[in-house]
């Protein structure tokens, strides 16, 4: 099933994962650490949470800055934490996921030292793998497995979401130290 698939299909708690963990992902570009948005996975582990969803994205984003603001990759990071829903709804976290999925997408693109083939991320979202750059496939198979523990898993599936999102998070810290250097 394709990426584009399982966002239309996820529920409410897998499309908050969804985005957040694409959002968590990019948290080196936002100057964040790996315990930024810990309270706001939290929030995502019974239902009572989802009222404390957005309080925990607002001290979430009162944590993170626009590091780095003026780089692609860190403007587009930014964008996904301002337009995060304040309000845990299917319907406005869907159109959140589906925005964060493409943009998490276009950084990993955008910070790839080999080229991708495609011409935009949509044609990766909808399944078509043929020359895809490494840091792209491996964000496009941690999205699509996120989705799939937490339909597969429902709430029991937040932890290995959240293992998921913590492991590219540090290949994306890896990523940006290492292009830091060669930059100067």
């Amino acid at each position: 099933m394709s990426l584009v698939e399982l966002i239309a299909q996820a529920d409410e708690r897998g499309l908050a994962a969804s985005g957040l963990a694409c959002l968590d992902r990019c948290v080196p570009l936002l100057g964040g650490d790996d315990e930024t948005l810990r309270p706001v996975w939290a929030s995502l582990g019974d239902d009572a949470g989802a009222g404390e969803w957005g309080e925990r994205l607002v001290q979430a984003r009162c944590k993170l800055d626009a590091a780095g603001a003026g780089e692609e990759a860190a403007v587009l990071a930014h964008r996904m934490l301002e337009a995060a829903p304040a309000e845990r709804s299917a319907a406005g976290l869907r159109v959140w996921a589906d925005a964060c999925s493409v943009a998490s997408l276009q950084i990993h693109r955008l910070l790839d030292t080999a080229q991708d083939e495609a011409s935009s991320v949509d044609s990766r979202r909808e399944g078509r793998t043929d020359g895809m750059s490494p840091l792209v496939a491996a964000e496009l198979r941690r999205q699509v497995v996120v989705l799939e523990v937490l339909a597969g898993h429902g709430p029991a599936g937040l932890r290995r979401a959240l293992e998921v999102s913590t492991e590219g998070r540090r290949v994306l810290r890896a990523v940006v130290s290492r292009r830091s250097r060669q930059q100067g």
